[in-house]
């Protein structure tokens, strides 16, 4: 039974072969999710979806990750919930996602299970 108020997740990777998995294991725990493959659409879906939880890769073409986050948080400083996910190393990264309104970090690779369950953890406690 699908409820009224189901929860939409956007995914935003330009890796299709991640973005394949992450939306299955989403879509399988009941969420509605959306999908954008660059920057640039991320935004567009972000604007006119209103996701409650965003996965947002940092390094995509057509806008950053980064630029995505910023623009999102001048907009609504605690929604959506924002899950920043990156195969990049540099601890600065971590950082500066938290230090503008990421509200956890991912390094890929990661447990699907793990991001769910942060998700949700998440999820419930903005609500």
């Amino acid at each position: 039974m699908i409820e009224p108020t189901q929860q939409r997740v956007l995914l935003v990777d330009d890796d299709e072969s991640i973005l394949e998995v992450i939306s299955t294991a989403f879509a399988l725990k009941g969420y509605t999710v959306l999908e954008a493959r660059d920057g640039s659409e991320a935004l567009v879906r972000a604007e006119r979806d209103a996701p409650d939880l965003v996965v947002l890769d940092l390094v995509m073409p057509r806008r950053s990750g980064f630029a995505i986050l910023d623009r999102l948080r001048q907009r609504h400083r605690s929604s959506p919930v924002i899950i920043v996910v990156t195969a990049n190393t540099d601890p600065r990264h971590e950082q500066f996602a938290h230090d503008h309104g990421a509200d956890a970090f991912f390094r890929k690779p990661f447990d699907v299970e793990e991001l769910l369950e942060t998700s949700a953890t998440l999820l419930a406690a903005a609500h």
